[in-house]
């Protein structure tokens, strides 16, 4: 028998019980009309992922079953089946009261539900804190054929694939060996660089495994700090892709399971371009959801806040940013004129606020609280300090600025740190961590050059010039907070500094094993310090997208006050 499937790869908001209903139905009225048998949308998409600690309040729970029963009462004169998935409350006085289910609905009415096995703690995931995991699972029978419907990480832990799994039991294997013909995974998958090569293989894997199609549909969008890629996959039972849907986009994939063939969205080997698009989506859909229209950001014409300025123009529009310049006595004219460029190119509104007067009026009226009760140290420390009061003082005074205008013009101030500032503490509380989002805090600066470059380079194939300009792609990068000043001055070369990060926050090697790597040992043991020392400002910055496996945030949890090393 014939089953022609839609994959509804939708955005859903986080408890929008009625918007992601009229999704789910809006989608489901295009399957049909194209001959769709059934139907299937992502994990929780009748609540958004993931809704957190809102699966503790009862009302939520209430609103996300009534919400379900709406769906299958609309969907009552349909030919075409849903699958889609929502938070059952579960009966009982013992375990946890919810379920990460999926409900499938044919005839106005939900008739078989399945619930996720597999409950993920690691990174970003939590589900443990919310969630039963399924006592068995068993394939649903569906017009003549049987599916093996999953939820996301049941999927994730097939032996053939995994060198080391982190689960015993596999949904996959029980479903298959019960009968299942057709293996479905609903999921919400976030996206990650490495991720968008990893996942379609993993996939393959499982259907070459057990030689059945294989069905699988993601949510899309930006949630916080997560961004969510789509590109909903199905693939034959030869582990061939027959079907594709977008990434970074909403999109209905049609699939003719049976013909072994669907639509099939082209993929983009540029993992830069990939990144960027996720940025995008993430600062967009983060903005419109937090209540905002419009962004800004300070201007440096450096290259991390060109970037972030070429991000939320493709995010927002152009006329929907403010970039803001602000030189003190230590900014160069070359920068100046380079943030102004970039503004100009890009076609995002430009203002110049010189902090001179300000960061003057506050160094004379410190001079005598810090003559006073500065610790006692030695001529060339205490000068030291001094100057790194001074450098902090001025981003302080800009963040201020920033604020100001935020606070007046509703406007999502987004800042502009990289995560080999972050990780090293090459940053400013209260300065240039003030914001609301940080664009680039999961992007490495040797990421941050690449990424500038590909938007550059996307910007001439659409047709435009190039916005940032060829001098802020080549200066030596600099914070301009003292004369002369380099990061180089601080930090080790990015290029060494971002392999010894990569290989500590993502392998999570710690200084003996980095230098047995071949890393220098006195350079390990001083940004393994940063690191550490630092941790107490990451707790405080905003949140920032993940596009890498580790990023900073919900993913990473680690004491703030503890022994060195």
């Amino acid at each position: 028998m014939r089953v022609k499937v839609a994959l509804g790869q939708i955005n859903p908001t986080i408890g929008d019980f009625e918007g992601n209903r009229r999704l789910v139905l809006e989608a489901t009225a295009a399957a049909e009309r194209q001959g769709a048998d059934l139907a299937i949308f992502p994990e929780l998409a009748l609540v958004g992922y993931p809704p957190r600690d809102l699966l503790e309040r009862a009302g939520f729970l209430e609103a996300a079953a009534a919400s379900l029963a709406a769906l299958a009462a609309a969907l009552a004169p349909s030919r075409t089946a849903v699958v889609v998935g929502f938070p059952e409350r579960l009966p009982g006085s013992s375990g946890r009261a919810v379920a990460n289910s999926a409900a499938l609905i044919e005839d106005g009415r939900v008739t078989h539900i399945v619930r996720k096995s597999l409950l993920p703690t690691y990174d970003v995931f939590d589900e443990w804190r919310y969630f039963e995991p399924a006592a068995e699972v068993a394939p649903v029978p569906f017009r003549g054929r049987t599916l093996g419907l999953s939820i996301c990480e049941d999927i994730w832990n097939d032996a053939d694939f995994w060198p080391q799994r982190l689960y015993r039991g596999d949904p996959i294997e029980a479903l298959v060996r019960a009968g299942a013909e057709i293996l479905v995974n609903i999921s919400a998958s976030p996206y990650t660089m490495q991720k968008r090569h990893l996942r379609p293989r993993m996939l393959a894997s499982t259907a070459t495994r057990w030689q059945r199609p294989l069905l699988y549909v993601n949510q899309v969008g930006g949630q916080d700090d997560l961004v969510f890629d789509g590109s909903s996959l199905a693939l034959d039972a030869g582990g061939r892709v027959i079907a594709r849907g977008a990434e970074h986009d909403v999109d209905l994939v049609m699939v003719d399971v049976a013909a072994g063939g669907g639509a099939t969205a082209p993929f983009d080997p540029s993992d830069e371009r990939s990144a960027l698009a996720a940025l995008a989506l993430g600062t967009r859909d983060y903005a419109r959801r937090c209540g905002f229209r419009q962004a800004l950001l300070g201007l440096s014409g450096g290259i991390d806040s060109a970037l972030v300025a070429c991000v939320a123009a493709r995010a927002l529009g152009p006329k929907q940013v403010l970039g803001v310049a602000m030189p003190s006595r230590y900014s160069s004219p070359g920068s100046l004129a380079d943030a102004e460029a970039l503004a100009r190119a890009l076609g995002i509104d430009y203002c110049v606020i010189p902090i001179e007067p300000m960061f003057a009026a506050y160094l004379d009226a410190l001079a005598s609280p810090l003559e006073t009760f500065a610790p006692p140290a030695p001529s060339d420390a205490a000068a030291a300090a001094a100057d790194l009061t001074a450098q902090n003082l001025q981003a302080r005074v800009r963040g201020a600025t920033l604020m100001a205008l935020s606070n007046r013009q509703d406007r999502l101030l987004l800042t502009t740190g990289n995560k080999s500032e972050l990780a090293t503490g090459y940053c400013t509380l209260y300065g240039d961590m003030a914001g609301g989002l940080a664009v680039i805090s999961d992007a490495p600066k040797t990421l941050v050059y690449r990424l500038a470059r590909a938007f550059n380079e996307d910007s001439v194939a659409r047709g435009g010039p190039p916005p940032i300009p060829e001098s802020t792609l080549t200066k030596p990068p600099s914070a301009e907070l003292r004369p002369d000043q380099t990061d180089q001055d601080s930090l080790p070369p990015y290029d060494l500094l971002d392999a010894i990060l990569e290989a500590h926050l993502v392998e999570m090697l710690d200084g003996p094993a980095l230098i047995a790597r071949g890393f220098p040992a006195p350079v390990v043991a001083d940004v393994l310090r940063r690191v550490r020392t630092s941790e107490y400002k990451r707790r405080q910055m905003p949140p920032g997208l993940k596009i890498t496996g580790k990023a900073f945030g919900p993913g990473r949890r680690y004491p703030i006050a503890r022994a060195p090393g």
